[in-house]
């Protein structure tokens, strides 16, 4: 089979699990030769090597396995992160939150954050790649999820800058902190996902109790118990109303709520 034909084969296997078949099958060939798109213009009669490795991966595309643990990256701010399963893919909506959190940090000569649920570390590693004299704890409570953390951050050449801890929260952690920075769990428990995200991301990353909020409100009790100035979190569309209500009750000096690209009610930035 040369490339052309593989191209065809491929995009019609992903007709009905994707909404641009052409262009995953074209990805998925480039990570499979390990080549850059132009080079499959420029061969299209040439044959594919380890075709039947190139049909497995496909195969895996087909069964719903998100593209990115298929080629272990996930493209994020300006970085590439190593990615599989067992650690959440960070999602574009949560780059307005790296945003948010860097004009504080600018504006407020912020020093030390800490990060809940660092998952693959993106959040933790594009703040120290901008912020080179800030100092980071970063925390998850899965080892699976820290173990790839750490393979990014040490890629990044950022192990001094960025302290992890495997803990629930900010259990384990003793250092007076600026602000706290966080991404957590925020669907609802019986809420139905796409099978992309169900049958392969972390649970744990993904729900976040009955309501959704539960984690939420406890990283707002855990920010005011700690004493941080901010309190930076990504919530999910449907919150707003909730969080804003629990924390007219525990008498915040401000709070700001932003939205995502679609518009949508995506975090909050809370100042002590």
């Amino acid at each position: 089979m040369n490339i052309k034909e593989a191209i065809l084969w491929a995009s019609n296997e992903l007709a009905l699990i994707c909404e641009r078949p052409i262009f995953e099958a074209e990805l998925l060939l480039c990570h499979h030769l390990n080549c850059q798109k132009v080079f499959l213009f420029l061969n299209e009669e040439s044959d594919v090597e380890n075709i039947e490795m190139f049909k497995a991966i496909v195969q895996r595309r087909k069964n719903s396995e998100p593209y990115e643990y298929i080629v272990n990256s996930a493209s994020f701010y300006d970085i590439d992160l190593f990615v599989e399963q067992g650690v959440f893919i960070p999602r574009p909506e949560t780059e307005i939150l790296i945003d948010e959190v860097s004009r504080i940090i600018e504006q407020e000569k912020i020093t030390t954050i800490a990060e809940i649920g660092i998952g693959s570390g993106a959040i933790s590693i594009v703040l120290a790649r901008k912020f080179p004299n800030l100092k980071i704890i970063s925390t998850d409570i899965s080892k699976s999820a820290l173990e790839i953390a750490k393979k990014n951050i040490e890629h990044f050449g950022l192990k001094d800058q960025i302290k992890l801890i495997h803990t629930n929260l900010l259990d384990d952690v003793e250092a007076d902190l600026d602000m706290i920075v966080s991404n957590p769990p925020y669907i609802a428990n019986d809420f139905i996902l796409s099978k992309n995200i169900i049958d392969f991301e972390p649970k744990e990353a993904l729900f976040g109790g009955v309501v959704g909020d539960e984690l939420l409100k406890e990283i707002i009790d855990l920010a005011k118990i700690k004493k941080v100035k901010f309190l930076a979190c990504e919530m999910g569309y449907d919150q707003k109303y909730s969080i804003n209500e629990y924390l007219k009750q525990i008498n915040v000096n401000s709070v700001k709520f932003y939205t995502d690209l679609a518009r949508l009610d995506r975090g909050f930035i809370v100042k002590f």
